[in-house]
This record gives structure tokens, sequence and C-alpha cells, in this order.
């Protein structure tokens, strides 16, 4: 058999097109070959391009960095929702700052600020404001900075609840890469804290969540902190709960019985550690008197 595919077509004048490849596999696999020869940071520099955006505060034109869509490659998910990416983490470009007033947001809320805010953002934070240039790739200690920085402006404009708690909860997710327990920690519970107050105060979707996804966090959250009581509470009305979906309610039972596997392990090694102790034999107490008439 003829290996060219187009053979027969000679008589029609398409008599030199010999070896093609019709779905371009050898350049497929030459570009493959190319990308394994890259860098870390010269991938990541591809799946990047620069998104223009103005600053609603001063009205500064910059360039941010951006992920390409279709660079994210998802390896797992935390049962609090933290993804784990590979090669590119889209987290470390969550945060758009503007350089010449300072006012800093995650994306989603870079425009969404009101006059009122603007005023204070250059009352409070452009006074102070030292430009800095940030590097073509970023690392997870860039994006704790620039996360900060994002919390400071919610801060100042005194933003909701949600949206520091959102913040907060993403610098612990970055602590978490670092493997700082402690730091992580902190961060984890002024995001529990914002979240507590914006599900009794704000209206629902909270930060994209709707009420059960905004009550399972909680519930995690607390389960993560050690506040086991608390998070049964929440996981159990989930549970419970007959609007509920029914993946959550699953999720909602898995960390449940976390909870109580971790629980009966503790009761059954405390229980262990009182049957080893060996008991110490009391000796006869003696008397003042017992020395002389020993």
């Amino acid at each position: 058999m003829s290996k060219n595919i187009f053979s027969g077509l000679e008589d029609l004048g398409f008599d030199d097109i010999d070896e093609i490849d019709l779905y371009h596999t050898k350049k497929e696999q030459i570009k493959k070959e190319e990308i394994l020869h890259l860098t870390d940071e010269e991938k990541q520099r591809n799946l990047l391009y620069n998104r223009e955006v103005t600053c609603p505060v001063c009205d500064n034109v910059f360039k941010t960095k951006a992920v390409k869509t279709s660079a994210a490659r998802i390896l797992r998910k935390d049962s609090d929702s933290f993804i784990i990416f590979d090669v590119i983490n889209p987290y470390f470009y969550d945060v758009w700052i503007c350089n010449k007033c300072g006012y800093a947001a995650m994306k989603r809320d870079f425009n969404k600020i009101r006059n009122s805010e603007t005023e204070l953002v250059k009352e409070k934070i452009k006074p102070k404001w030292h430009p800095k240039t940030y590097p073509d790739v970023y690392n997870v200690n860039i994006a704790i900075e620039r996360f900060k920085l994002s919390l400071l402006n919610y801060y100042v404009i005194d933003a909701k609840a949600s949206k520091k708690a959102m913040n907060c909860l993403k610098i612990a997710w970055m602590y978490r890469l670092l493997k700082d327990s402690e730091n992580e920690t902190t961060f984890l519970k002024q995001a529990l804290e914002g979240f507590n107050s914006a599900y009794f105060n704000e209206g629902f979707p909270l930060y994209n969540m709707d009420k059960f996804t905004s009550m399972y966090i909680i519930g995690e959250l607390n389960r993560r902190l050690g506040n086991n009581d608390e998070s049964l509470k929440w996981f159990s009305q989930i549970i419970t709960a007959p609007g509920a979906p029914s993946k959550l309610k699953d999720k909602s039972r898995d960390q449940r019985d976390l909870i109580k596997e971790a629980e009966d392990l503790e009761k059954s090694a405390d229980k262990s550690n009182a049957d080893e102790t060996p008991i110490k034999e009391e000796k006869p107490k003696r008397g003042f008197f017992s020395k002389f008439f020993s």
C-alpha cells in the first residue's frame, strides 16, 4: 500500500504531495521536545500574557500579568477548596496592583470600588506607596506580598468581611505551599472570623459562594483549626438541610467522619498511655522518731 494517502489524485494535477503530515504530529512532537528543554521559569513565562488595565483610583493605564485560560492544569484540590496546580499557579497572579498609586485588589474586585473608597486609597495608601517593579514570573513569596497589599487596601476602604476573609484564606494557602503552618493558621483564623461575620451580616452569595458552600467552608476551617464541636454543628446543618446539594452533603459527611476518627484515635491513645503508666509502690511512711529506733 502506498504511504501517500493522496495517491490517485495525480490525474487531477496533485502529483507532488508526498509525506504529508495530516495532523501536524511531527510539528507537535518537535514542540513537546522543545518544551522539555525549557526551565520551569521559561515554561511559566510561555503561559503568561500582558493584560492592559485602567486603575479606577488614579486612571493610570498599566499592564499586569495574567495566566492564559488554557494554561492552568489542576493536580488536586484540598478540602478547603485550595487548588494545587501544575507548571503555573494562577493564584500568584490573582492580585492587580497600580504601581502609580498603590491601589491593589484581587482581580475580581479591582474595578468594584466606590468613589468614597477611592478617596480613602488616595488619602491613606498613595502618600506612603513606594512603586515596585516585579519580575515577569512570580513566586509564592511575591504572591504573599501582593495579597497582603490587597488586604491592606481592603482594610483601608473597609471592604466587606467576605472580601477580606477570602483574601486571608488565599494568603493561608500560600503559606501552606511554603509548609509554614504557623502563618497558615494565623490567616485561617482571620478567614474564619471574616466568613462567620459575612454569613450572618451579608447577603448571598458570599464571594461567589452560595449559602451551603459558605456553611461548608466555615465548618472546614473550624475543623482545620481544631474547633471540632463547632465544625460538627456546621457539617450537621448541611447534612440535614433539604436543599443542600448531594455532593456537598457527601463532603460534609466525609469531614464529619474525619473528626470522629481523629477523636476516637485520641481517646484510644489516651487510654493506652493510661494503661502503660506504671504504678509506683508507696513506701511506708516513717515518723519523726523512727530514726532513733531503727
